[in-house]
């Protein structure tokens, strides 16, 4: 008999340590959930934090309900990556220091500004004690030695950390899919992906087993699993919320920094929790973190400007995600508003320029965990291979894109995703920062408030497509992450088998032809058939630091649909 590898043996290890973290759960979380238990999943964050703080809620009675829907959304869509239930109970719960450097000074008294608000945690985020694995089966066995600041921050506010949820290795690609915990799934529909990197907890906070999700995102990881499961996530800019002590996916990368950013189930609870951290003084916690305080902004009766990007230039929106986006454009015009289509700079050529600084070292912060037997999301497979070619034949394969397809895109793709000098970094930081120049130009052109546009250009994919569908299908999110803008997302819709689909000859049409390579590899996986009923959003954006008015234009779009007779309304699980 062969003994499993170091790799195989982390990953049985862990999964085996999971499923005994959720077996020793009091009998009463494997029931469905009582009256008593739906009326505390009912609370607002405000409401929880009122009834726990004052006495009339105890914490057992808050993890006993969203612990029954923590244990129902794993065996739904097998989303946590760690169980902290029985510890949140003890005296000693998830996130209590040791560390006497981290202490806060004695004049400083923490405020209870989250007591009792479950909030649950992206495995990227150290937490001292337990694994922070990535996804990666070699850092199993390697508790953090100190937590992360956000997580000092929300003990400090007397939040429950009960859970982690899980992410693909190196938190890049479309599907939340690992060797480590396997496939996390969407609770609307298990043949499809709950997003990435942040799916686990996008599965999670839709099957109402998390009030908030810390995420992070580079490049839609908060946004892309709120657009697919339904729920509300915004990624803010760089510095402003705690990210000290999470774990990047390319560990160094200053270019194209990560963002850690909450996700919610409702949109008050997001913009509620956003405002108590920061009365928390999370720079008091994060020496990265800016000391901006939360500056209130109302913007309910006021008349503003939108711009619309209906295009990336790469990909175009499928109908179901174009029809959410169309439904929030009428509706705010029928409230009085400005909307205005919105030609940016080339999206494309910002994506290129974000892909070319991510991938400088050839993925090294991403690929060097992987074991050699540990298999990695096919998507981020076909980059690995792509960055590993000679720089000459990729040369030589865009050439014959360019001359048989006309695919410029992929064609710029190809000859310039290679290692990189640092000369050629800093020139690539120059352009970035021209071209966000160029963003900031034409923003102010056009005297915009916010712009708007899909947050990708398909509901939840399928299964196993990532491959087919690529990373460059990310444009929408990513450029943001390029720019550093805030930017949130919104449930709308969700996709409608009659009126979503696409035409019987569609592939005859001019549209399709048009398409080029990535375009057409993404249309393969949408079938508004299959897709019924799964969720569809929209993104809304503002410049940088704008967080507070961001959530504000969130809810303004929220209220201008529910006017309309469109509110969204999410399924129960």
């Amino acid at each position: 008999m062969f003994s499993p590898s170091p790799h195989r043996r982390d990953c049985i290890a862990k999964q085996q340590e999971r499923q005994r973290q959720l077996n020793a759960l009091p009998s009463p979380y494997s029931e469905s959930c009582s009256e008593e238990d739906n009326k505390v999943l009912d609370l607002s964050l405000s409401e929880l934090v009122q009834r726990h703080e004052g006495g009339f809620l105890s914490t057992p009675a808050i993890l006993q309900a969203y612990g029954k829907k923590v244990v129902s959304a794993q065996k739904a869509t097998n989303c946590l990556a760690g169980v902290m239930l029985r510890e949140s109970m003890s005296s000693n719960p998830p996130g209590s220091s040791t560390d006497s450097d981290h202490a806060l000074s004695p004049h400083h008294k923490p405020r209870r500004l989250l007591s009792g608000v479950p909030v649950s945690i992206k495995d990227c985020v150290d937490i001292e004690g337990y694994d922070t694995t990535v996804g990666y089966s070699c850092r199993v066995n390697k508790p953090a030695s100190s937590s992360a600041a956000i997580v000092r921050l929300l003990r400090d506010a007397g939040a429950i950390m009960h859970v982690k949820t899980t992410t693909p290795p190196g938190l890049l690609g479309l599907e939340t899919s690992s060797d480590l915990f396997g496939r996390t799934s969407n609770p609307y529909n298990s043949k499809f992906s709950s997003g990435a990197s942040t799916g686990g907890g996008g599965a999670l906070l839709a099957s109402r087993g998390s009030v908030i999700e810390i995420g992070t995102d580079i490049g839609g990881s908060v946004r892309l699993p709120a657009h697919f499961c339904g729920v509300y996530g915004m990624k803010s800019s760089v510095g402003r919320f705690p990210g000290w002590g999470t774990l990047p996916p390319m560990p160094g990368l200053e270019s194209i920094a990560t963002s850690c950013s909450p996700m919610a189930r409702r949109l008050d609870d997001l913009e509620e929790f956003w405002k108590r951290v920061m009365e928390m003084r999370p720079w008091d916690y994060d020496h990265t973190c800016v000391p901006l305080p939360w500056r209130p902004i109302n913007l309910q009766g006021k008349k503003l400007r939108w711009g619309v990007v209906w295009e990336d230039g790469i990909i175009p929106p499928s109908p179901a995600c174009r029809r959410a986006l169309e439904w929030v454009s009428d509706a705010l015009t029928k409230q009085g508003h400005e909307v205005v289509d919105f030609t940016p700079p080339s999206i494309a050529e910002g994506l290129n320029i974000g892909f070319q600084l991510c991938f400088s070292d050839s993925g090294a912060g991403v690929f060097n965990p992987l074991r050699k037997d540990e298999k990695l999301d096919p998507v981020l497979t076909g980059v690995k291979s792509l960055l590993g070619m000679p720089l000459f034949v990729k040369q030589f394969m865009a050439m014959l894109t360019r001359k048989f397809t006309g695919d410029e895109v992929w064609a710029s793709m190809l000859e310039k995703l290679h290692t990189k000098t640092s000369s050629e970094e800093r020139a690539l930081v120059v352009a970035r920062e021209e071209y966000r120049a160029r963003w900031h130009e034409a923003w102010e052109a056009e005297g915009l408030d916010f712009v708007l546009t899909v947050p990708h250009p398909l509901p939840a994919i399928p299964a196993g497509t990532a491959e087919k569908v690529t990373l460059v299908s990310c444009g929408f999110t990513m450029i943001f992450n390029i720019l550093d803008y805030a930017a949130g997302v919104l449930p709308v819709s969700l996709v409608n088998q009659e009126s979503d689909s696409l035409p019987k000859d569609f592939i005859k049409s001019q549209e399709y032809k048009e398409m080029g390579a990535i375009g057409k590899g993404a249309y393969s996986v949408y079938d508004a058939v299959a897709m019924h009923g799964l969720p569809v959003g929209v993104q809304v954006v503002g410049r940088r630091f704008e967080e507070e008015r961001v959530l504000q234009a969130m809810k303004v779009v929220e209220d201008a649909l529910v006017e309309c007779g469109r509110g969204f309304t999410p399924r129960e699980f």
